[in-house]
């Protein structure tokens, strides 16, 4: 007699305790993200998956207790230590691709796109405001190269100096101290920028169709 059906039903059963626990936080019970939704989804990929997201997920209502600029750190280090970097081309067979969290810790790999987008949407889901994190598209200087690259910028107020979190570098580190950086265009769920300005393009979402698929995937997994 297959023993895969008890296996099933015990892991169900250790998530759904699990997420009982988890939801009776206060500092997780702040937040306006869907836990039981990342978790169905992350389930559905796979035990692997479901480790992960609950991994995740204890991290994010850790950070949610912090003040920010530690949750900046907390969630930086959490996927630059858990993913590996790797092309699309390797990853997922194509030359563009940008992965949500969970496909992220899926595959235990991305590029830099995916690395930000993950940060992104965690910091969001952890309390920090949308408004400001912005997904930032850079030149990097590298080698005596200059590579396309993306960062995730923290703006505590609209004009302050924005912290930079980076898969290149393990340190969240203020814009001036980062001088191998030159933005070229920044954006977020709500606006598209030219550079780090403060004056919108337009809308992310209409103008960026890799970011309103990844965004779709997103709200699907129940981190919007």
């Amino acid at each position: 007699m297959s023993t895969r059906p008890f296996r099933v039903a015990l892991r169900l059963g250790l998530i759904r305790w699990w997420l009982a626990a988890l939801m009776a936080s206060p500092a997780m019970l702040a937040t306006a993200y869907d836990a039981a939704r990342v978790l169905e989804v992350a389930a559905q990929r796979g035990p692997r998956v479901a480790e992960q997201a609950q991994a995740l997920l204890l991290q994010i209502e850790r950070s949610a207790a912090q003040d920010e600029p530690q949750r900046l750190r907390d969630i930086n280090d959490f996927f630059n230590r858990r993913l590996a970097f790797r092309d699309d081309a390797v990853t997922w067979g194509l030359p563009d691709y940008w992965a949500s969290p969970l496909e992220s810790l899926e595959r235990r790999a991305g590029d830099c796109e995916d690395y930000a987008i993950a940060k992104y949407f965690s910091l969001v889901a952890s309390g920090v405001p949308a408004a400001r994190l912005r997904m930032v598209y850079v030149r990097a200087r590298m080698d005596g190269r200059s590579l396309a690259h993306m960062v995730l910028a923290y703006h505590a107020q609209p004009d302050a100096e924005p912290l930079i979190l980076d898969n290149l570098r393990t340190e969240v580190l203020p814009a001036s101290q980062r001088p191998d950086l030159t933005p070229v265009f920044s954006f977020n769920t709500d606006g598209l920028w030219q550079g780090v300005g403060q004056v919108t393009q337009g809308d992310p979402l209409v103008r960026l169709s890799l970011w309103r698929e990844v965004v779709a995937k997103v709200r699907a997994e129940g981190f919007l």
